[in-house]
């Protein structure tokens, strides 16, 4: 029963998010047309949303594979999906109980703090509460006290991200109804305080003048495309056919490959940005319910992508910008004494694009591609700083990859040191 709320509702965010829009609409005496459509839109906005998600990156996978055999680059590389895949089979039971309890938390903090916000991204709760749990572990804690130390962190965490963010989230999408709920949190508000400070708000990345030969650029698909089209290309052509026919194409032609890939790509992007305006529709009004009941003025805090649609050409911009700072890092890492990170593409595509959104709505251009290089040094330099802390998990090849794991997993390994 446990393993059922845990893993296949709890753990699955389009169940999740669904459970959220029921109990709202119910608590709001909606009619059952209503409850139903709202409930099934709302899953299925998930869905559609899990389902760019994994065409995005089953292309991405690919890509690194290209990349890795063109350069010869060996070394960590960060995948949240995978360290949690291993971490589960030491500190399975310890995760899920910190993930319930958590929740918990997060509800008690919002309807009796300021901070007003319900985290829904059920996933990223659930690689927290792994986190937390291997390094209060590694750390010497165990049994009751690391499952209430980490409930109690990861509540806090629910609430106090998205509100440290969420007046840079209010510029981007012009309302106080949603807020993000990702654990890259820290990589946004440093890449929106960038653009503050370093940026030009007036010249925005979506008022990008395009010639008229050049006007199916206009169209942040085609763009796209085409930016993923000339990368896999030239990398296509670092790693040579043989390889990409061989081992990757089941022998089609390597351009034809790279160009249905990177088609491939922009295709889940285009699926992405779908779910969320589907989400978006739906979760917000039905949430009307539970802010009003339980949480009076609650927010739903959703997932990263939540954002693209209001900046598509700093989605662009912050994913190149970030990818080139992870390419950068791999080379200054060594100089420092730390493991070389290998830019994973699915952290720097989900994280760089929204740090570029950000960066765009306090700073424009400069912004977003100021604020996006921030954040793929920021992910490149915490996974290898992180790896010390994480005890017997940091030596597997992979580690936690977006900012806000890195940054409690450091900070809570080291203060623990001070006092075990």
């Amino acid at each position: 029963m446990l393993h059922l709320i845990m893993n296949d509702i709890l753990g699955t965010p389009a169940i999740l998010v669904g459970l959220f829009a029921l109990i709202g609409l119910l608590l709001q005496k909606k009619g059952i047309a209503d409850v139903v459509s709202g409930t099934l839109k709302t899953i299925m906005g998930f869905i559609i949303l899990g389902a760019g998600a994994t065409v995005l990156v089953g292309a991405l996978d690919l890509f690194g594979q290209m990349f890795e055999h063109a350069f010869h680059i060996k070394g960590i590389i960060p995948n949240n999906e995978a360290i949690v895949a291993l971490a589960q089979k030491t500190f399975g039971a310890e995760t899920a109980m910190i993930m319930v309890f958590g929740m918990v938390v997060n509800i008690v903090l919002a309807r009796f703090t300021k901070f007003k916000f319900i985290f829904l991204t059920g996933h990223h709760t659930m690689f927290m509460a792994c986190m937390l749990a291997a390094v209060l572990s590694a750390s010497g804690i165990t049994g009751v006290a690391l499952i209430v130390i980490g409930s109690i962190i990861l509540g806090a965490l629910m609430v106090f991200m998205p509100a440290l963010l969420q007046p840079y989230t209010r510029q981007i999408t012009g309302s106080d109804d949603v807020a993000i709920g990702h654990f890259g949190s820290f990589g946004y508000f440093v890449s929106g305080t960038i653009g503050k400070y370093f940026g030009n708000k007036e010249k925005s990345t979506e008022e990008i003048k395009v010639p008229k030969s050049l006007g199916f650029l206009r169209d942040s698909s085609v763009a796209l495309a085409l930016t993923m089209a000339l990368m896999f290309i030239v990398v296509a052509g670092f790693t040579g056919s043989s390889f990409i026919e061989d081992k990757l194409s089941g022998g089609t032609n390597f351009i034809v490959f790279s160009l249905t890939q990177a088609i491939t790509f922009a295709g889940g992007v285009f699926i992405v940005l779908a779910g969320v305006r589907m989400v978006i529709a739906e979760i917000v009004p039905a949430f009307k319910g539970i802010a009003d009941k339980v949480v009076p003025n609650a927010k739903p805090a959703l997932d990263c992508p939540i954002v693209f649609p209001f900046a598509p050409n700093a989605v662009i911009v912050g994913f190149l910008s970030s990818f080139i700072a992870g390419v950068i890092s791999m080379f200054l890492l060594p100089i420092f004494g730390l493991a070389v990170i290998v830019p994973g593409l699915v952290p720097h595509f989900f994280t760089g694009a929204a740090a570029g959104v950000f960066g765009n709505a306090t700073g424009g251009r400069r912004g977003a591609i100021l604020g996006s290089l921030a954040n793929g040094l920021i992910i490149s330099f915490l996974p290898a700083l992180l790896l010390p802390v994480l005890g017997s998990l940091g030596f597997n090849g992979t580690t936690f990859g977006d900012a806000d794991f890195g940054i409690v997993g450091i900070l809570l390994g080291n203060l623990l040191k001070l006092f075990m």
